[in-house]
């Protein structure tokens, strides 16, 4: 392998001249810059980030920690950090806590091990003040899809209420008044919030919703599935199911469908985050579209800026909203 000091050799130059063609220093001419290029590429010199790392203390790295990158909702807020983090020329590490607050933590460790200033954490368990510490002790520590309002300036975050109230909104608007709910068994605060917003605007319309329709189970087709059989079970009437995120919606639809139930003819459907499978599915769904790529590639750019400048964001927050896609899960009551 190729070291520096045989891309100088070859090309006739010292080492420093060699690391300032590299890093697109001054002080090179244009006809020396352009033979020392024409070495290392001949050679396929690769300069050693880890041993910079070394002298530097620091990477041009981003890590991201999600509970689990199989899931098609982590793997799309990975491929945004990726995005954004390859567009600022910086690599990407990841790595998966397994919805265990022991692991998480690990896994940030692990990346402050390799130097790594800027991460985006979707933390599911830690508690508020190991977050707030670890947000002072790591100048690039980005919170993704949860608020802390001690830290408001370094989480991205989405407003589960505001998605919650449009889609029981939409549903109210085409003639629906019994509802149902299949909402997820984790107790992060994403569920609890899409359901609160949901019951503020059944409220405001002179509505409600019975305690009873309201069914929890994992957060995946398995658990939406169960989670209605246990409605029908209940034998009261709806004819609209909110679900906390299209895999428990598309649950939801085989549940209906085994039972007899027509979807959206007898019972409408609407899903949340807006994952491709929601458009491939049959019937496509309806669902509230969770910009979480957008989000992954903000959040990516804010921690590079944190990592330069713990307080280049003072005093700001960084909220998005969820917007309503209608598809063909949803029917109006006659």
């Amino acid at each position: 392998m190729a070291t520096i000091k045989d891309v100088a050799k070859v090309a006739g130059v010292s080492t420093a001249t060699v690391s300032r063609v590299i890093h697109d220093g001054g002080q090179v001419g244009e006809a020396c810059r352009a033979r020392v290029k024409k070495v290392i590429e001949e050679l396929g010199y690769r300069p050693n980030t880890a041993a910079r790392a070394l002298v530097s203390k620091t990477t041009n790295t981003i890590g991201v920690v999600t509970p689990k990158l199989s899931m098609s909702f982590f793997g799309t807020l990975a491929s945004g950090v990726e995005k954004a983090a390859r567009e600022n020329k910086y690599k990407l590490l990841m790595s998966n806590s397994l919805y265990e607050t022991k692991s998480e933590l690990e896994a940030i460790d692990s990346l402050r091990d390799h130097h790594c200033q800027s991460i985006i954490l979707h933390s599911e368990y830690s508690d508020e003040k190991t977050l707030i510490n670890l947000a002072k002790e790591v100048p690039g520590l980005v919170i993704i899809n949860r608020y802390i309002g001690a830290i408001a300036n370094r989480c991205v975050w989405l407003d589960n209420i505001a998605g919650g109230r449009e889609s029981a909104q939409f549903l109210i608007d085409k003639g629906h008044r019994d509802f149902a709910v299949v909402t997820s068994i984790y107790q992060n605060g994403d569920p609890s919030f899409r359901v609160e917003g949901a019951q503020k605007t059944l409220a405001e319309n002179h509505l409600s919703l019975s305690p009873r329709l309201i069914k929890e189970a994992a957060a995946n087709i398995d658990g939406g599935e169960q989670a209605t059989k246990a409605l029908l079970a209940e034998g009261k009437p709806f004819t609209a199911i909110l679900a906390y995120n299209d895999l428990m919606a598309i649950g939801a639809v085989h549940a209906l469908f085994a039972a007899g139930l027509r979807v959206p003819e007898d019972v409408s459907v609407v899903g949340f985050d807006d994952l491709s499978v929601a458009r491939v599915c049959r019937p496509r769904l309806t669902t509230m579209h969770y910009p979480v790529e957008e989000m992954a590639s903000y959040a990516t750019k804010l921690a590079i800026d944190l990592s330069r400048d713990p307080h280049c964001a003072d005093g700001r927050t960084h909220l998005f909203l969820p917007t309503l896609v209608e598809r063909d899960s949803v029917a109006a009551v006659q």
